[in-house]
């Protein structure tokens, strides 16, 4: 996404105030489809167990996969079958399909690999989220619980439980897209908002849940072995990312004590097909795990020493039990087949 438009949404400057006649179209077009869904024109599909969407109200990324993933090892330590959907954003093939360790990139996309890898809950991908919650229901029919990665706009599948995931910019300047970040209006909808609001970052712009990001103590090489991040203080290192918030990880690793020569910023999702990286002899190359994902899997990385470094993303124990408190009640109400 453009830096200049990025940074035009943290205010109400020339270029904002630009975008914003088209801004109120956009609103006019999603808020038309918003009421089409809800007065029933548009059908919104219920899927026969509950489904959790993790999403944002603002364009770009604010920690939803990390969430995804913290959400489903926290119900697979309660006993339960957790599913998770996707539309595998940056994926190549448009089938509907499960994704294994050993599925290709280009037909998984980043994120449902490394879902996939920490968690190896069932994984479906689909351009359309109700397609893939049927496939997985399908597949894997002891499933209790699907979770979304994103989709908080799309309204096909019908949701149980919305959660709404914010970072350090909040809603920017509150504008719709494109004057500003919104993707629907906030604080709320008509006929009804989010049920959970989780901040990532470390200022919360309004009320909600906190969370923590930080980086691991320890860094993961190609071959599975760890080396201590600490161990790396005084050493050449460059670091790259290509992830929403490439700063924000960047701050993290000099946060723990690392001096980074040169840091490089790739677009989200970036592909990294051929990718060449030209480092001196001896330097280390950090990564993020979204991005080792493809990288361990690129034979010119190989005579790198490219090295990922794990986020531990940890939300507040009250938000836990906050969702356990809106689930409970809907898992109660699922045949004994779903039993546990």
């Amino acid at each position: 996404m453009n830096n200049a438009v990025q940074q035009a949404w943290l205010g109400r400057g020339w270029l904002a105030c630009l975008l914003w006649p088209v801004s109120k179209i956009y609103g006019s077009l999603t808020g038309a489809r918003r009421l089409l869904y809800r007065s029933g024109f548009f059908s919104s599909t219920r899927v026969g167990v509950p489904v959790l969407i993790v999403g944002n109200v603002v364009a770009g990324g604010a920690g939803k996969t990390p969430l995804v993933m913290t959400l489903v090892q926290h119900f697979q330590a309660r006993g339960l079958r957790v599913g998770v959907v996707s539309r595998g954003y940056g994926r190549s093939g448009q089938r509907c399909q499960e994704v294994f360790a050993d599925t290709p990139l280009l037909e998984s996309g980043d994120e449902p690999a490394l879902i996939k890898k920490s968690t190896n809950a069932p994984v479906f991908v689909a351009p359309k989220r109700v397609d893939a919650a049927r496939a997985l229901l399908n597949a894997h029919p002891e499933t209790q619980l699907l979770i979304c990665d994103d989709g908080l706009q799309h309204y096909a599948l019908k949701r149980d439980i919305e959660i709404a995931v914010f970072d350090d910019r909040g809603i920017g300047n509150g504008w719709l897209l494109p004057a500003g970040p919104l993707r629907e209006p906030w604080p709320a909808r008509n006929g009804g908002g989010v049920d959970i609001v989780l901040h990532t970052g470390r200022a919360p712009a309004f009320e909600g849940f906190r969370s923590s990001r930080q980086l691991a103590d320890n860094a993961v090489a190609m071959n599975g072995s760890k080396v201590s991040v600490s161990s790396l203080r005084g050493q050449p290192l460059v670091a790259l990312a290509a992830i929403a918030n490439p700063d924000a990880f960047f701050d993290m690793l000099r946060s723990s004590g690392l001096s980074l020569d040169r840091t490089i910023s790739l677009p989200d999702h970036y592909d990294f097909s051929g990718y060449q990286l030209a480092v001196q002899k001896g330097t280390t190359v950090l990564c993020t795990e979204k991005d080792a994902v493809k990288l361990f899997r690129q034979p010119a990385m190989a005579s790198i020493r490219l090295l990922a470094v794990p986020l531990q993303f940890v939300p507040e124990p009250a938000f836990l039990s906050a969702v356990d408190a809106l689930l409970t009640p809907l898992l109660s109400q699922l045949p004994s087949r779903h039993g546990h």
